[in-house]
């Protein structure tokens, strides 16, 4: 009877312990929860100018997100806040759970289908705000707020893009440091650049559309600053923009190394510009350099553009990038 009493005591003493111990947490993870909204709290009302100039004030932290955009999209899971991105457009392909999402349109939106969302945020573009306008003006009207997205041209607007969706969403600090390591990645890739001579320096063609409607780019776009950022000249450096081109200018040029960038769109490319005719005597082509990029990773203007330095260094200096 002593052994069963001293038994059922120590029992007793070890649920005490355990509901104490679940006390303690419970408490620990209400504290915690409260100090994070507390947190979140004084981030709240912001007020950030747009790509309009106007001043638009975000009075909480968002919940129900639409984005009218893939790189806002992508952006936007990076920061964490997957969860809350409600609707994306058809053209939105990453990450893989966007495809579970409510699909609010392409490039022309659907209103109503975003009303019905309820978001109380819109993340809208500049690239397309213009022809946008009436659309973005009734979702406005009917209370939703509506932020319209710089359309960033080179890797320091990406940043700023970046950190102005972290700072309208609550998500200053991970945006800060999501920038502090595409800014590191960049330099590591800067420095093993450094390494190419002169003399194995690669002249580039980007060829951002096959013939007839052949298309490069130029200055102001990213592939121009990725090619610098791996040490590479751009063969048509020297135009503004995306360009269109003839066959008979591309040939003169003379390029070392040819990158497609529509690979994903067109069956066979890389074969289908080795086998054109009149550039035989190109050295790519003679070479046989010709290489196909995901267009996403070196045009979407988000996380993702320094894969897209890698994948374009790997592409034209395998030897130093491998």
């Amino acid at each position: 009877m002593k052994k069963f009493s001293a038994l059922f005591l120590s029992l007793l003493l070890l649920i005490g312990l355990l509901v104490g111990c679940g006390q303690t947490n419970n408490t620990e993870q209400k504290e915690n929860n409260s100090n994070a909204s507390e947190q979140t709290s004084k981030l709240f009302p912001v007020t950030v100018k747009d790509a309009l100039g106007e001043d638009v004030t975000i009075k909480e932290k968002p919940k129900r997100i639409v984005s009218l955009i893939p790189s806002n999209t992508e952006i936007v899971y990076t920061l964490g806040l997957g969860d809350q991105i409600v609707g994306v457009t058809e053209l939105d392909n990453y990450p893989e759970e966007v495809k579970n999402k409510e699909k609010v349109g392409d490039m022309n939106f659907n209103v109503e289908k975003i009303i019905s969302l309820k978001p109380d945020l819109v993340l809208a573009h500049a690239s397309s705000a213009a022809n946008a306008k009436e659309g973005l003006n009734q979702l406005k009207e009917a209370g939703i707020t509506v932020f319209v997205v710089e359309n960033a041209t080179s890797f320091e607007q990406v940043y700023q893009t970046i950190q102005t969706i972290g700072k309208i969403t609550g998500t200053k600090e991970k945006a800060d440091e999501i920038v502090q390591n595409m800014k590191t990645k960049v330099n590591e890739l800067k420095e093993k650049a450094k390494n190419i001579t002169d003399a194995e320096k690669q002249k580039v063609f980007v060829e951002i559309s096959a013939p007839p409607q052949l298309y490069t780019t130029g200055k102001g776009t990213f592939m121009d600053e990725m090619l610098a950022i791996i040490n590479a000249e751009n063969a048509a450096g020297d135009q503004e923009g995306w360009p269109q081109i003839t066959e008979e200018a591309v040939v003169k040029l003379n390029p070392d190394t040819i990158i497609i960038t529509y690979g994903n769109y067109v069956e066979n490319a890389t074969e289908q510009v080795l086998d054109r005719k009149g550039w035989e005597n190109v050295t790519a082509i003679k070479e046989k350099r010709v290489y196909e990029v995901n267009e996403d990773l070196v045009s979407r203007p988000g996380p993702r553009l320094v894969e897209g330095v890698e994948e374009l260094a790997k592409a034209v200096y395998p030897d130093v990038f491998e």
